[in-house]
Parts: C-alpha cells; structure tokens; sequence
C-alpha cells in the first residue's frame, strides 16, 4: 500500500506518533488510508450539506474496514460570482483545486481517495486531479436540486430568475413577478436543477466511468443519494484490491463515450472546457474536431432546461444516465462497451437492465428532438482554432443567421448597451477580450444572454465572444472564439457594421472580410492592455493559461 510509506518501520516512528494524534488506533495501521476529498462550503446551495454527506461517506469507510481522512477543497459559486469581478475566479479555481487535491494527496501518500464534488468548477477540478494522481478513485456527488414551482405550478430554475431580470428591464414583468421567481427558483440545496455545467459534469462521470450509476440525477439529500454515497465508500476496498486506478478507466474510448452521452443530453458549453482538460491529464488526445464527428453521429434525446422543460428530477424518473446510454448502446460501433469502470464491471454489464421509463423525457432514437448531437464546434475565418454552441438552446430561426457586429471590449460595456435597449433584432453582440488571459479568468456571461431572452431578443440577436456562458445560457450564444482577442485573434479585429455569418448546421463562424482586409485589420489594431488586475494570482494565471480550444490549462514548464 502506497500508505506504507508514512506508516512501516522504525524509522516512521514520528510518523505513527503524529497520526495516532489525529485518532488513528494501532489496529488501523494496517489498513488501507483513504482521503475523502470533500468541497463542503456555505456559501454554494450545491455544496451546503456536504458537511454531513462526508461524515456520511468516512461511516461507510470505516464500515468497510478502511481509515477515512477528510480534507476540503475551495469552491467558487458560479451563480453567485457572475456579472462582478468574481466571476473572474471561477474558471482559474478549477487550476487551483487540481493542485491542491495532488498536494494532499501526494505529500501523505494516501492508498486511494472518495471525491466529493458537486457544482461549477469543483467537479472537472476533482477529476483533472485524479487523471494526475492515478490512484484507486470513486466519485460520488452531493446530488441534485429539485426544480422550483411558482405558486400556479409552473417549473422554474436559477435561469428563470436572470432571465425574469431581463423580462423586468423589458417591462413585461412586474416587482412582484421577479419576487416570486427570486422565492421560488432554488428550493433546496443541491446543484442547479437544469442541464446547466454541474450537473452536466455530474452524469459525465457516469459515463467516464469513475462514479456509480444514477450518480449524475438523484437528488441531493435524497434516500437515494445517501445509499450511493455508502455503496460508493463501500467500493473503494474492491478498487484497491483490484488495482484499478483512474487512468485505467479513462481511456479514450471512455472520453469518446462521455462526449457521446453529452451531445445526446444537450450538456453546457462548458463540458467542452473540462474534458479537454481532464483528457490532458489523463494523457489522452482529444482533438476539438472530436466533437462534431461524435455529434454528427448521436442524436440529441433530452432536452433538459435550459433548452426544454425538463429538469434533473425528470431525468432520474424516466431513468438517469443509464437510459440515454442504453439507447446510445443501440448505435453499432459507437459505445466501448467492453471498457472497465469503477462498479467492476463493464459498461455492457452496468447497462444490462438500464430502461427508459418515460420517453419524453428521453427520446427514443428513431424520435429525438434532433437528428444530431445538441452541441457543436463552429471554425471559420473568425475562429480558426474553433467555437463553442450550445445547439440544443439555439432555436431554429437562429440556426443560420448573418448578424451586424456591435463590438464591445469587456462584459460591463455590453450588459450596458443590452439593459439600454441599444441592441435591435439582428445584431451579433460581441464581447472581446474576456478570454482565459485576456479576462482573465474567462467569464461566464449569463447576464448579457438571459437579459437578451428576457427582452424579447433570444431570436433575432447572437452573442459572440471569447469568453463563456453559463450552463443555464440559452439562445444562439457562440463563446470559447479562439484564438481570443489578447491573443491577437480574429475576433479583436471586428468593428461595429461587420457583417457575421453563423451556420450552425455547416459549423461555421465566419466574418465578411477577405484574408488580407482581416490580416491588416490585426496588424493596424492597436493591443488592449490587459485590465489592472489587483490580484497576484490573476497575473500569475493570465501569464499561464493556454488557449480555451486546449481546454484553458496552464502551461507547465
């Protein structure tokens, strides 16, 4: 056991003096050590119960003849931080969270490790670290939100509550129409109720395989939710029995199966950001072009919110992550159904008895809500290292559209302009330098996109930019454009009046400029000087991060 080092032989006398102080018995010294990595914090709703579901899992650890340790990482609520300077921390947190997992778990040689993430950048943080570290590792999460219900029954989400501020400034909703979306959106603790980056991430793992099935829809603070939790702890003695560490379940074909399940789910945007940079720890390529040769062969069988009504506790009913993947299991030649995962068994043998048990819900394959995958990759002349859309959100008058540019350098400006009624049907709103340097920090742009829904805008305007949105954006939002504008790409060299051309279903992001007009527009533009970031860190992660089309990852020397 890799615990052996701090803990065998004469010479780790101080160190069996120093754990027999933290309350390890001399029985436990033989036994395997095990850290829950947990990311309990109050001030995000998915992570607030994440207290008691560790002291939870550490039960089931020991009950299964191990010696838990608890350890806590850093949380950023991406709801919380957005539209201020805090959402600049969101994306650098996932750097963050990668580095100090390996720290604790390298530095006290634990035998494997129970992670327990949730939201935002915690999940994809927790599983960069584990590719890393190449350990026995399990996941399980705290679970999902139920969706909110306004007094006449009607489902809402946290996306209801943006886009009611922007139906509020329209003047097509009243105080009293906002309070009850803002009373009624998050009715509990758990990650968002929608199809939005956690959960997303969450049934990713599933189909990773690094966490047990339904680990992606059960409700947080659930029955459910908690005998996963002890099956999960339970699991861990099989995993180090058996050798099986991470990197041996994620495999490239295991990455492929992942994108598979997220174009199918209509997954957020920022699913693209994470397992690209999750497949870079892990060693795996996973070219971005990937994407769309997956999708063009997968049809998209949910429509979760923010694309349709449906919420998390829809997709649990009518059969979860199992489902979706058993209907994918039908097209020949596109699951690794042979594959391992951390049940111990083969994906084949987890999908034996999976069953759709609603199909609105999830839709059979001959009947899905599109023929192809509800996410794309879009490349052109104006992003040659490629873009991201969220298609399932996009609505069908949007799928081509040829947009005026109104260009502006920074969030602020455009949340501004859009909240002023400065932007009229047919414009191509876009918002440069807010990529990962340039930022920094890559900002989520909920705000600009639910304002342009909630103001009658979502089909007749684009938003374009090289920074991202949110999981609960919906509407022809076009973000990751690379290389971003700090960078000198394309999208620094648009003025107000270019003319976009957007097609979706070719995959295109293109500018009416000819090469040479565009190649002397980027060498006569003047560079923007990066905003007076106070923040050591910022600069630190500015002078680092690489490109959003590699994942955002820092450069490593």
């Amino acid at each position: 056991m890799r615990s052996h080092r701090i803990k065998q032989g004469v010479d780790r006398a101080p160190h069996r003096a120093l754990l027999r102080a933290t309350g390890v018995k001399p029985c436990d010294f033989d036994k395997p050590f095990v850290a829950v990595v947990n990311s309990y914090i109050d001030v995000i709703p998915g992570h607030v119960h994440l207290q008691r579901f560790g002291a939870l899992v550490k039960e089931a650890v020991r009950a299964a003849g191990m010696v838990p340790f608890e350890c806590n990482t850093i949380g950023v609520d991406d709801g919380i931080a957005m539209g201020h300077g805090g959402m600049r921390y969101s994306l650098p947190s996932r750097e963050l969270i990668a580095d100090c997992v390996e720290t604790v778990i390298e530095a006290h040689c634990f035998d494997a490790m129970i992670c327990i993430p949730n939201c935002d950048k915690i999940v994809p943080g927790m599983l960069m670290a584990a590719a890393r570290l190449d350990i026995p590792t399990i996941f399980v999460s705290g679970g999902a939100m139920a969706a909110g219900r306004t007094p006449d029954g009607r489902a809402i989400d946290l996306a209801s509550v943006f886009e009611g501020v922007g139906q509020h400034r329209a003047g097509t909703l009243d105080d009293a129409g906002l309070q009850v979306l803002e009373e009624n959106a998050c009715p509990t603790c758990g990650s968002c109720s929608g199809m939005f980056t956690a959960n997303s991430m969450n049934c990713l793992m599933e189909a990773l395989g690094l966490a047990l099935p339904y680990n992606g829809s059960a409700l947080a603070e659930t029955p459910e939710r908690e005998a996963l939790a002890r099956a999960a702890a339970a699991r861990v003695a099989g995993l180090i029995a058996e050798d099986l560490t991470a990197r041996k379940i994620l495999t490239p074909g295991a990455f492929a199966d992942a994108l598979a399940l997220d174009v199918a789910m209509g997954g957020s945007t920022n699913t693209v950001l994470h397992t690209l940079a999750i497949a870079e720890e892990a060693g795996v390529e996973l070219p971005l072009e990937r994407f769309n040769t997956i999708a063009d062969r997968v049809p998209q069988l949910c429509s979760l919110a923010p694309s349709g009504a449906h919420h998390m506790e829809d997709l649990h009913r009518a059969g979860g992550v199992p489902a979706v993947m058993a209907q994918l299991a039908e097209i020949p030649g596109l699951l690794h159904l042979d594959r391992p995962t951390v049940t111990g068994r083969t994906l084949r043998e987890d999908l034996t008895h999976a069953r759709t048990q609603d199909a609105a819900v999830i839709r059979p394959l001959d009947a899905p809500y599109r023929a192809t995958g509800g996410l794309a990759m879009l490349f052109g002349n104006l992003a040659p290292e490629g873009a991201v859309v969220k298609s399932a959100a996009v609505s069908d008058a949007m799928r081509r559209f040829t947009g005026r540019a109104r260009v502006f350098h920074g969030h602020d400006a455009a949340v501004a302009a859009i909240h002023a009624g400065a932007i009229e049907p047919g414009d191509a709103v876009v918002i440069a330098y807010e990529g990962p340097a340039g930022g920094p920090g890559m900002q989520e742009m909920l705000a600009p996109t639910a304002a342009l829904v909630g103001m009658g805008l979502g089909d007749s305007v684009a938003l374009i930019t090289d920074g991202r949105f949110s999981g609960a954006t919906r509407g022809a939002a076009i973000g990751h454009v690379s290389p971003e504008a700090a960078a000198g790409g394309p999208i620094a060299a648009l003025r107000d009046g270019d003319l976009i051309d957007i097609d979706l279903d070719a995959r295109t992001l293109n500018v009416r400029l000819d090469d040479a007009t565009l190649a002397e527009r980027l060498k006569t533009t003047p560079r923007r000087d990066p905003p007076a970031i106070g923040s050591r860190w910022l600069r630190r992660y500015a002078s680092l991060v690489q490109s959003a089309s590699t994942g955002a990852t820092l450069r490593t020397p």
